[in-house]
């Protein structure tokens, strides 16, 4: 499978396609093999992963059998505690050492820069503070430590955009605490972050509802992060 930041070389630049409708602003040719399941994205957002990882809102562990072997270890920090319980049970199967420990994305259990790598995904869209989650992840990772990003994104075009204004009220009572209008891209640039890879696509799915819009990426601590 080609590597999912191998294909985002030249032409296909950040920013080059439409969040919502993922076809090109312009004319380049369009990415190769774009993920087209869960289990696809997980393999993806994972892939090239090496050293100490912390991932944040681990879930029930869905993730845990996509590691690489390059990772030596995984801290998953996960509040809800059945979902604790289970992933417990599903690091125990993985190839890779997993932790998993109770905390919140706004006080990570991990000391600065202690880590080479984090992930979260669909983690932006339900906690309280974006900004607060972000700043969190940016402390635990070194200077040049990656975060792999799975989200669903605002709409770049009015009307969709809208649309999920109009549904988040609703929206996020039912889907706990759920907010399918969130810019989670800009949040992670303003976070200090430097998005160095990114794939905005859709699930057949989702295609025509507020959580469509959705993007996978990289992004790196600076080495001279503020």
């Amino acid at each position: 499978m080609p590597g999912l930041f191998d294909e985002l070389r030249s032409p296909w630049p950040y920013g080059a396609f439409s969040f919502y409708t993922s076809r090109p602003r312009s004319r380049p040719p369009r990415p190769r093999n774009r993920p087209s399941s869960p289990a696809e994205v997980l393999e993806r957002l994972l892939e090239g992963l090496r050293g100490q990882v912390i991932e944040v809102g681990s879930g029930n562990g869905v993730s845990f059998s996509h590691y690489p072997f390059g990772v030596d270890e995984v801290l998953a920090v996960e509040p809800n505690a059945l979902y604790r319980r289970r992933a417990v049970k599903a690091a125990a199967m993985s190839y890779v050492p997993i932790e998993v420990v109770p905390g919140h994305a706004n006080s990570l259990p991990a000391p600065n820069a202690s880590k080479d790598g984090a992930v979260i995904s669909l983690l932006l869209c339900t906690v309280a503070s974006p900004a607060e989650a972000l700043a969190e992840l940016h402390r635990v990772l070194r200077p040049g430590g990656e975060l792999r990003f799975y989200e669903h994104v605002r709409a770049d075009r009015p009307f969709p955009a809208w649309m999920q204004d109009t549904i988040t009220p609703l929206w996020q009572r039912c889907f706990r605490g759920c907010h399918p209008n969130r810019d989670a891209v800009s949040a992670i640039e303003e976070a200090g972050f430097e998005i160095v890879a990114i794939i905005p696509f859709m699930l057949s799915w989702a295609r025509f509802g507020p959580i469509a819009p959705r993007v996978i990426g990289r992004a790196i601590r600076p080495e001279s992060a503020r």
